[in-house]
C-alpha cells in the first residue's frame, strides 16, 4: 500500500481542513470521502474529529453512524488494520477506536461508545459500552507543580487503598 509523497500530502491536508469546516453531515463526510474514506448513506462527524491520516480506505462508516466531537479514528499501529463503524452506531466525545495490525475492528451496528472511551477490541451490535468512572489511584503528597521534576512527584505518591 505505497503512497505517493503528493497522495499522502493531499490526505493530511484534506484531514485537517475536514477537522475543523462546518458541515458534520454534508462538508465533512464528503472531504473525508475524497481521502479515501468509505462512507455509506448519511453519517454525522463532529468538531475535531480525526480520521487516520495514513490509510484513510483501511476506515468504513455506515449509514446512520455518528462521531462526536475530537474522537480519534486509528487503522495503523504499527501496520495497517481495518476499522468499521456499523450502521447507527454512536460514538461519544473523545473517544478513541484503534485497529491492531492485520485486523479488523468492528463497532456493530446500533452501539453506543461512551464518551472518554479507549476502544481496540470488536463492540457487538446493539452494546453500550463505556468506561468505569475514574476513581483515587494514589495520594498525592508532593503536587506536580511547574516547578516540580517528575521522579520528586512519583517518590511523593502512595498508595490509596493504604491511607483510609
Amino acid at each position: 500500500m505505497k503512497k505517493s509523497f503528493v497522495r499522502r500530502a493531499i490526505n493530511r491536508l484534506l484531514g485537517l481542513l475536514a477537522r475543523f469546516v462546518p458541515g458534520a453531515t454534508s462538508l465533512r463526510p464528503a472531504i473525508h470521502k475524497l481521502r479515501g474514506v468509505k462512507i455509506s448513506g448519511r453519517v454525522f462527524i463532529g468538531d475535531d474529529v480525526y480520521i487516520e491520516n495514513e490509510y484513510p480506505e483501511q476506515v468504513e462508516i455506515e449509514d446512520g453512524a455518528q462521531i462526536t466531537v475530537r474522537c480519534t479514528i486509528l487503522a495503523h499501529t504499527r501496520g495497517f488494520g481495518r476499522v468499521v463503524i456499523g450502521k447507527n452506531a454512536f460514538i461519544g466525545s473523545s473517544c478513541v477506536i484503534t485497529a491492531p495490525a492485520g485486523r479488523t475492528l468492528r463497532i456493530g451496528e446500533g452501539s453506543v461508545i461512551a464518551s472518554g472511551s479507549m476502544i481496540s477490541t470488536d463492540v457487538p451490535p446493539g452494546a453500550l459500552v463505556a468506561v468505569e468512572r475514574p476513581k483515587p489511584v494514589a495520594r498525592v503528597t508532593v503536587p506536580l507543580t511547574m516547578q516540580t521534576n517528575y521522579e520528586e512527584f512519583a517518590v511523593g505518591l502512595r498508595p490509596w487503598d493504604k491511607i483510609r
